[in-house]
């Protein structure tokens, strides 16, 4: 990624988390975020297509997790736990309230980024559970297919600030606290065991 290119959708992206949406003009938006005008606008042609790459960004971000760690023959439990540590460290700012300004503004760029993220998470969940299940670690009477969904309907409430308004509730907060919930909720005993040993090191 073009270094220029890449820090203005960082610096985008920090004003957007930090301030929340603003309607204003690329050569407004670039004076807002300290950026010459002229490489905001030979980049991106409208604030949508500015907003597009920045979710985008996002999703690379997270998807970055995947492709740093090698999770191959790694405990099930240890590849949660790990990405649950990457979320909290690198998407700390993530709030209800900016995922319905952004759903609300630009309703189509934020459904394509949506499915695409839903899609991505549900693959790596299934694949998480099918191999918690072989390491007994995980109930083997559970359902994949309906654990994946469910644990992707718990993330997408995630995001609603009728649920969890901004001013109440970090969203590492909520995360950590729908993510054990979910570990207590498929683990084993010994799974369980083990959960509550290394959660302790992680925070360590």
């Amino acid at each position: 990624m073009n270094e220029d290119y890449e820090d203005i959708i960082k610096k985008y992206r920090d004003f957007l988390f930090s301030k929340g949406y603003v309607n204003l003009s690329l050569g407004q938006l670039s004076r807002q975020i300290g950026v010459d005008g002229g490489s905001v606008s030979s980049y991106f042609s409208t604030e949508e297509e500015l907003v597009e790459k920045v979710l985008e960004y996002e999703r690379k971000q997270f998807e970055r997790i995947f492709e740093t760690h090698d999770f191959e023959g790694v405990n099930a439990i240890d590849i949660l736990l790990t990405v649950s540590r990457e979320v909290a460290l690198n998407f700390p700012d993530v709030s209800p309230s900016i995922t319905f300004e952004l759903k609300n503004h630009y309703p189509e760029i934020y459904q394509k980024h949506f499915d695409f993220r839903r899609d991505f998470i549900y693959e790596k969940i299934k694949i998480n559970l099918t191999k918690g299940i072989n390491q007994g670690i995980y109930r083997d009477d559970l359902s994949i297919e309906l654990v994946a969904r469910l644990y992707l309907s718990r993330l997408i409430d995630l995001h609603n600030p009728d649920f969890f308004p901004s001013e109440e509730f970090s969203f590492e907060t909520i995360f950590n606290t729908m993510f054990e919930n979910f570990i207590r909720g498929i683990a084993k005993p010994e799974g369980l065991a083990y959960f509550e040993k290394r959660r302790k090191e992680y925070k360590t």
